[in-house]
């Protein structure tokens, strides 16, 4: 079992910190945290948590171009959402019922979410055990 309160900070890209600036984005204000029944993701001025029984997928992607994977974005062809601070890659996780990563009114809502943690493999990892997905 992941132990509780464990925290995956954002690989923020050095050459990406003045685009990421305005919306908050910064080492200590970039982190996935996977609790004990719930993963919350802090990205600048914007999060979101949800049950860990609601995530049904955890895969990772990239690499990125920087156009599609640069901070906080939406897809309309498939209604997920990212957090992106690099083009390195990043872990997508689908859910069962889709939350409001975009949307602090909580009106439109995402069915995946793509988070650039440092670490992909082991956030992969740790949030498939925590999922019961592995």
């Amino acid at each position: 079992m992941v132990q509780s309160g464990a925290t995956f900070p954002f690989a923020v890209e050095s050459k990406y910190r003045p685009l990421l600036a305005p919306i908050g984005v910064s080492s200590d204000r970039a982190w996935a945290r996977i609790g004990s029944d719930q993963l919350t993701v802090k990205f600048g001025f914007l999060g979101c948590s949800t049950p860990l029984s609601n995530i049904t997928c955890v895969e990772i992607t990239g690499p990125y171009k920087a156009y599609r994977a640069i901070g906080a974005r939406g897809s309309f062809s498939d209604t997920g959402a990212t957090y992106g601070s690099t083009t390195v890659g990043g872990v997508c996780m689908e859910f069962d019922e889709p939350i409001p990563a975009l949307d602090p009114t909580g009106l439109i809502r995402n069915e995946a979410l793509t988070v650039t943690v440092a670490d992909l493999e082991g956030f992969a990892t740790a949030l498939r055990k925590a999922t019961g997905l592995d």
